[in-house]
């Protein structure tokens, strides 16, 4: 059975959850005799997925978590959140990165999380992340979200909590940015695809420790531009890059490494902000001909899911691991 195939059959299934309660009639606020419970229902998704469904803020949400097979669970196991597109879905995530093949191979638990439906001034999606930018009229709090399958996810497995990672494509990568700053505390690194920042994350960014940032752009992107989209509140990447290689007190200026390919008539520019705290590192793939697209090895010489894996798992939340 194709995978596309049996996942739509399994996102009909729903399930209830829990909330919560407070009571502000003293100055002392005590926490509920019999507090409620977190309710959260997992589905065998077949191939080491698991589809998981809670209600989070009343709205039912939904993430994919595929484990290795192999995994050691008497181990401390990295953690990296996937996201995908705006209007896109987890399913299509999971099927464009390949992320589980990296995993079978490295030993790391890969979750897909579901954005929410969002009607914005690009008109109507079925999904996104609620970052800033065009999507500032959203009332979904995605931080939250993240931050509670995080903490699910510790119940469950044997999570490295110092080695939670983040990636994500377009508004997936805007989201990833965006967690650096307001979830610093757990994410320990983050990388984007054909994302930025958007102005609100620049604005109020507010990281807790040197954060490693990988960035990989296409200069023929013309939905997020790599000059940046005052319209609808993106910052440029060379904005986005200056922002990290000052917060991390890295080198001002990148040392810079371009591989030729003539045949294929285009080249692939590295710019490495190096001398960072805590050995951390800042640093900008850019393709010239690549458009708003998750690349690979075979279509633009990019593979980009094991770059951002090589990339990422070179740190935790401490910097550079030894």
């Amino acid at each position: 059975m194709k995978l596309k195939v049996l996942f739509t059959c399994l996102f009909l299934a729903s399930c209830g959850g829990g909330g919560s309660e407070s009571d502000s009639l003293s100055d002392r606020v005590d926490p509920p005799v019999n507090p409620p419970s977190f309710s959260e229902e997992c589905i065998d998704a077949g191939l080491n997925i698991e589809r998981c469904t809670f209600t989070h803020n009343n709205i039912e949400r939904y993430y994919l978590i595929y484990v290795p097979a192999n995994i050691d669970q008497s181990s401390e196991i990295p953690l990296l959140f996937s996201l995908h597109g705006y209007g896109g879905s987890a399913i299509r995530n999971i099927e464009y990165t390949n992320f589980r093949s990296i995993a079978d191979t490295y030993g790391f638990i890969t979750i897909f999380p579901q954005g929410a439906p969002f009607t914005s001034q690009l008109g109507s999606s079925s999904s996104h992340w609620n970052s800033g930018g065009w999507t500032s009229g959203s009332n979904v709090d995605d931080v939250d979200f993240i931050d509670t399958i995080i903490d699910q996810s510790f119940t469950k497995h044997n999570i490295d909590q110092s080695r939670i990672y983040s990636t994500g494509m377009s508004n997936g990568g805007f989201m990833s940015y965006h967690l650096a700053c307001s979830l610093s505390s757990k994410i320990a690194a983050i990388a984007s695809v054909t994302g930025s920042m958007t102005f609100e994350t620049y604005d109020e960014c507010n990281p807790s420790h040197p954060t490693p940032v990988l960035q990989i752009h296409g200069s023929m992107d013309s939905t997020v531009p790599y000059s940046g989209n005052v319209t609808l509140g993106m910052k440029s990447i060379p904005d986005s890059m200056d922002y990290w290689a000052t917060y991390n007190s890295c080198d001002a200026e990148p040392t810079i490494a371009i591989t030729d390919f003539f045949d294929e008539g285009y080249s692939i520019q590295y710019d490495y902000y190096e001398n960072c705290l805590n050995n951390v590192s800042v640093e900008l793939v850019l393709h010239s001909s690549m458009r708003h697209t998750w690349p690979n090895a075979d279509s633009l010489s990019l593979p980009a899911s094991q770059s951002i894996w090589n990339f990422l798992s070179q740190y935790d939340l401490n910097g550079l691991i030894n």
